[in-house]
């Protein structure tokens, strides 16, 4: 008699995936489908498998963590039981911030590309002008300063001041522009600016995509509509279209651009990882966090000493032999004394002082504290931090959608200056399509504007009536750090005032930040790490 063998479900797979592909995916392939990464013949599905994330110019890398949230202020007299003050455990995710505040000539710039682009646009000009009255005082000789301190090279590396926090909003929109247009046309994915000018041996090239020369003569490049293709300006290494069947165009009514060899090609997208994320202002927790620079005193997770100011120590001068005596920043040591002794000058800044003075915090920030307070992002609440969540915290959000042109293909309108028009958020979650279609020329809910898209006064009790009863209200603005004309006080990274964000003063200047994208940890090297088994590195290599 014949002796039957029964096999299970699970022993059959098993013996299956021994003759068969059962095993893990080839490296550049997707390990849930099989199919190829990169490849034309499997749909063209691109996916950037040696992406190396990296600051943009002007940023360092601050890697984040947990810290107690005005905690500083403990030691300092008169903020200790503060009602400013409100002691939290917080987590601030990694992000990078300027190594210094934004200077004179930094800003110049700014005005410089405005009278470049727009040399008709006089109000775009006058707007974007630092008001240099805020160097005048009534009993004080300072128009010296009004004339000459934002646009003299005795001063060019000096903070901006005069600055409101709308214009230093706008600053950080333009930055994020002109530093994402620099790098795609220098590696090639745009007509380089040497092109552009006509630099090159052999006269103007022209660009590779069918409407290049319209997008360059018309408008600037804006990050957000190079990204829904209504920039087509395709460079001598644009990116290759791997399916441009599948490419959406209609977004600007282009045909696909090809190279020379009539390979088709298209813009860069935000998943092949080169486009940099907006430069913008720190947030309050942010500001707090680099300022402090609590990780040159961590071993373990361990804080060997909390800190007053963003260096060690009680004192506010060097215990160095060589620069013994000398402030570690610039303030006003009492209401008189601005900057020493003439022949022994002491902080050596009678108003502010270049942005790389002094010494910067284990970071690598200059002038976290004194030399010019700074705006932050958030709106101003006495009471923000018994609120605010523990994670990122922020007060000030005030959601916005792009304002949709045609909601066939998702063009974006645009204003005269090519950037795209924002209107208040409507809605908390993702819309159907149908909802999507409806929206589009529907006339904007006030009602669902307040109850969607400003935050800004969340959990306000209502009896505080803030923007009717108290100077507070929903343009008030953060700033922080002291500067050259505060006492010692001022200087602890905890402490916090509010202006109006329209409104500027001689000691307020600013800096920017980023968004760090991926793995909080910066650097692992030497650190205990757990070792997963992943896919190997994608092999380009044809097959």
């Amino acid at each position: 008699m014949k002796k039957k063998i029964f096999y299970s479900l699970a022993s059959l797979v098993v013996i299956s995936c021994a003759f068969t592909s059962c095993k893990s995916s080839k490296p550049g392939t997707s390990d849930k489908t099989g199919m190829a990464y990169n490849k034309k013949e499997y749909g063209g599905f691109a996916v950037n498998n040696k992406f190396k994330r990296g600051p943009g110019p002007g940023l360092v890398e601050i890697e984040g963590g947990v810290f107690v949230m005005s905690g500083s202020a403990i030691n300092t007299p008169g903020q200790e039981l503060s009602t400013y003050n409100r002691k939290r455990e917080t987590t601030v995710s990694s992000f990078y911030m300027d190594e210094t505040e934004v200077s004179n000539t930094n800003w110049l710039e700014y005005l410089n590309w405005i009278r470049t682009n727009y040399p008709t646009d006089y109000e775009y000009y006058y707007n974007e002008l630092p008001d240099t009255l805020v160097w005048r005082r009534p009993l004080s000789y300072n128009e010296p300063y009004v004339d000459n301190y934002l646009r003299h090279p005795a001063y060019q590396d000096y903070p901006v001041v005069g600055v409101t926090w709308e214009q230093a909003n706008r600053y950080c929109a333009w930055r994020t522009d002109r530093v994402n247009e620099l790098l795609l046309r220098d590696q090639g994915y745009m007509t380089s600016f040497k092109d552009l000018n006509g630099g090159n041996k052999n006269g103007p090239t022209v660009a590779v995509g069918a409407n290049a020369a319209a997008s360059q003569s018309n408008a600037p490049f804006n990050t957000t509509m190079y990204l829904n293709n209504q920039i087509d300006d395709k460079g001598k290494k644009a990116m290759k279209d791997l399916n441009p069947k599948g490419t959406v165009n209609a977004a600007n009514g282009a045909a696909t651009a090809t190279t020379g060899n009539g390979a088709a090609t298209r813009n860069v997208r935000l998943e092949d990882g080169i486009i940099k994320q907006p430069y913008r202002l720190p947030t309050e927790a942010e500001w707090e966090y680099a300022a402090l620079g609590l990780i040159g005193n961590t071993e373990y997770e361990n804080i060997a000493e909390n800190k007053i100011y963003p260096w060690n120590g009680l004192g506010l001068s060097s215990a160095k032999k060589k620069t013994r005596g000398l402030m570690l920043a610039n303030f006003k040591r009492t209401k008189g004394d601005y900057m020493g002794v003439g022949g022994s000058l002491n902080d050596k800044g009678g108003i502010t002082a270049a942005v790389r003075s002094y010494l910067p915090n284990d970071f690598g920030l200059y002038n976290m504290a004194g030399n010019v307070n700074e705006w932050v992002a958030d709106v101003y609440r006495v009471n923000t931090f018994e609120a605010a969540d523990a994670f990122n915290p922020y007060r000030g959000n005030f959601y916005q959608d792009k304002k949709i042109a045609d909601p066939m293909t998702g063009r974006l309108e645009k204003d005269s200056r090519n950037m795209p028009v924002l209107v208040a958020a409507q809605t908390q979650k993702k819309q159907t399509w149908a909802e999507k279609q409806a929206a589009a020329n529907a006339p904007v809910d006030s009602a669902a504007v307040n109850t969607y898209a400003d935050q800004r006064g969340y959990r306000d009790p209502a009896g505080d009536l803030y923007g009717e009863i108290t100077l507070v209200n929903d343009k008030s603005r953060v700033y922080k750090g002291g500067s050259w004309d505060d006492q010692a006080l001022w200087l602890n990274p905890a402490t916090r005032r509010f202006l109006q964000q329209d409104e500027a003063t001689a000691d307020i200047g600013f800096r920017c930040a980023m968004t760090m994208l991926g793995a909080s940890e910066i650097r692992s090297t030497g650190k205990p790490q757990f070792a997963p088994k992943v896919q190997k590195a994608f092999n380009s290599k044809k097959r």
